[in-house]
């Protein structure tokens, strides 16, 4: 049995932050300009107003504009040829502040570890560690699922146990309380079906496409102290970089 090419079309929020995204590549909207108003939004792509702000809302979500009420919506400075923080989503889930953007918390605490986390630290299947579930959304659709890894004897004494969103970063919350400075992170992305928790919270079918992002983050003297699995919905997500030749 056949299926038509638009029963896997995106949402049309999505394609929107598509369209956008491709226009401030291009120069149409560059560094620090104004996007078109909502309204123009809805005309140009013909959608409802709801539909727009979901749109602009993945686009603040992900870092790429930011909104002034009563003012509009602007586009941020571009990235450092190289350091595209869209490409790394490793390094923008360690500088971002949960609180500020709306994050859910829906697990913290002490349980065992699976052994692909385990193996990863060198320890054994089922070792207690420090595991902190938190969950992003736009526009009241789940968008992001977020989980860290970390010893015991490093998440203890911080927050990273704790069941309220981060009032700071967790690079500047673990240097701060626990001395770490985090020096470098190991990425690896696949593509992938979703596990039991993504099929949960986003309301995926088994099958769906899901981007799997696995980080090894690591202090100085080449330590090892945290892993975060990250979990983005196909239908929601691309990746893109730039860099030198």
């Amino acid at each position: 049995m056949s299926v038509s090419d638009g029963e896997y079309a995106p949402p049309k929020y999505a394609q929107i932050v598509t369209a956008i995204r491709r226009k401030i590549a291009d120069g149409t909207y560059p560094p620090g300009s104004q996007l078109p108003s909502e309204t123009q939004l809805v005309r140009e792509f013909a959608v409802s107003r709801p539909t727009v702000v979901r749109a602009l809302q993945v686009l603040q979500l992900r870092g790429i504009i930011d909104r002034e009420h009563g003012r509009g919506s602007f586009v941020k400075a571009s990235p450092p040829v190289g350091e595209g923080e869209s490409a790394r989503p490793g390094r923008a889930v360690l500088d971002r502040v949960e609180a500020e953007e709306g994050a859910a918390v829906l697990h913290a605490g002490v349980v065992p570890a699976p052994a692909n986390v385990a193996g990863m630290f060198s320890f054994p299947a089922g070792t207690p560690m420090v595991r902190r579930q938190v969950l992003l959304s736009a526009a009241d659709e789940p968008c992001e699922l977020v989980t860290f890894w970390c010893p015991v004897e490093i998440g203890q004494g911080t927050d990273l146990g704790g069941e309220r969103p981060l009032t700071v970063s967790v690079r500047q919350h673990l240097h701060a309380v626990a001395g770490l400075r985090l020096e470098h992170v190991v990425e690896r992305l696949a593509a992938r079906h979703p596990v039991p928790d993504e099929v949960q919270v986003f309301g995926l079918g088994k099958t769906a496409a899901v981007l799997g992002v696995v980080a090894r983050v690591f202090a100085s003297g080449s330590r090892l102290v945290l892993v975060v699995e990250i979990g983005l919905p196909g239908a929601l997500h691309e990746l893109e970089d730039s860099y030198s030749l």
